[in-house]
């Protein structure tokens, strides 16, 4: 495969490979599209990607770069962080609780700065170079300035941060850090992100979810393809995914369809569960009315790496839901600390409030029978617990005792007995 040029999602408009986003004529979202090599057979295609770098550099034939990094390409100055090939736990005790046969969780915590964002920021980034830009931008809610900072810091870009001035003090310091230009906006993230989209067209800058965003957009794909090697070149049967703008879900089930397509891996195509905060829930307000768009919202939740309120892939995301047989649910603050506990007592994994999101929405799909047992379903974790600590505070009882046998035995060991009968 290899990037052809931009089609608009719409009214199917093409464009140069350049860096738009939307169409000239109808306003709609542009996307990658691609020109298929028939010459290689699958097993062929297999080698040649287990033949790969251990990041989501192995996938390069499947993204919209002129000259991908390679596996000759050895200094962080030249290939950024190496994003990609994150664990995929088989999650036994998880299963057993919900009362289902396969439970997989995809960590993709385990990213350099600890949430998926390394992924599309390592493309965004490749191919703002390929497009001869020197600055580095974003809008966020926090886990793509973290992203983007550090890319930026490797790669030796200068970069421009923009986040909502009341995100986490957790996600602030850990973009700070890198020696970004970290402005914060008193306002929301639709706020901040209308802001950038001025500023893009003022400024020669490449903002990754704006102005490069088909590119940036596309690194969500890697996620797929890992998880479907990683289950033996296999797609799922189920996925649950947390929904921000929508982009992340529905480009999850481009990656599995261009798999399928090419027979590289197996299987039918994943029923997609999305997955929101309460607080912050147009798309999941729209599935529940039965509508074909979002209405906007000013969110309010703890989930904030979610808040966005007005989802730009939010009618896209709909359709999906719909195409595969899912559906979009919201869960409340308290059900996402409910959804960080359950996966950290059963799997050891700490999750972000996102991870509560999808984990939440997991539990709560069990309980109400959507799930066949038999299913394989896997749950995609986007970030690390340590970046939202607040989210679990006051949530878990401890001991203070004084350091004496007997006041461990009367004060632990005999409580901890009694809450157990």
């Amino acid at each position: 495969m290899g990037a052809q040029g931009l089609t608009c999602r719409e009214c199917h408009a093409e464009y140069p490979a350049e860096a738009l986003y939307v169409c000239e004529r109808c306003f709609g979202p542009l996307e990658v599209t691609y020109e298929v090599d028939a010459g290689l057979d699958v097993a062929e295609r297999r080698r040649h990607i287990q033949a790969g770098p251990q990041n989501l550099w192995r996938y390069s034939d499947f993204l919209p770069l002129d000259a991908p990094p390679g596996p000759s390409s050895r200094t962080l100055s030249r290939t950024g962080l190496p994003a990609g090939c994150t664990p995929l736990i088989k999650a036994d005790r998880l299963a057993e609780r919900l009362g289902l046969r396969e439970v997989w969780v995809k960590n993709d915590a385990a990213n350099p700065t600890h949430s998926f964002k390394d992924r599309v920021v390592a493309v965004a980034a490749a191919r703002a170079r390929e497009l001869g830009y020197d600055v580095l931008a974003c809008a966020s809610t926090g886990n793509l300035a973290n992203a983007v900072a550090a890319q930026g810091a490797a790669l030796g870009m200068e970069t421009y941060v923009f986040i909502p001035a009341d995100l986490e003090e957790q996600k602030i310091l850990a973009t700070g850090v890198y020696g970004t230009n970290l402005v914060k906006v008193r306002g929301s993230y639709d706020d901040v992100n209308r802001l950038c989209t001025e500023i893009s067209g003022e400024r020669d800058w490449a903002f990754v979810n704006v102005n490069v965003r088909p590119y940036y957009a596309e690194g969500s794909k890697t996620l797929a393809y890992e998880i479907a090697e990683q289950l033996g070149w296999r797609v799922p049967d189920r996925l649950v995914v947390p929904i921000a703008s929508g982009s992340l879900y529905t480009k999850l089930a481009k990656g599995f369809q261009e798999w399928l397509d090419l027979g590289l891996a197996e299987g039918a195509p994943p029923v997609m569960n999305g997955a929101q905060a309460l607080g912050c829930s147009p798309v999941a307000c729209a599935w529940e009315a039965g509508h074909d768009v979002c209405q906007p919202v000013r969110p309010d939740t703890i989930a904030k790496s979610l808040a966005i309120g007005n989802p730009a892939d939010g009618p896209y995301a709909l359709d999906l839901a719909r195409s595969s047989n899912g559906s979009i649910d919201a869960v409340t603050d308290d059900e996402i600390r409910e959804g960080i506990r359950l996966l950290a007592e059963t799997t050891g994994v700490f999750t972000e409030t996102a991870g509560g999101v999808s984990t939440a929405t997991l539990a709560k799909l069990a309980e109400r029978g959507d799930i066949d047992p038999e299913e394989r379903v896997v749950l995609l974790i986007t970030g690390e617990g340590l970046k939202t600590i607040d989210a679990v505070r006051d949530t878990f009882d401890s001991f203070e005792i004084e350091p004496r046998l007997d006041a461990f035995v009367d004060e632990v060991e005999d409580v901890v007995a009694g809450a157990r009968r």
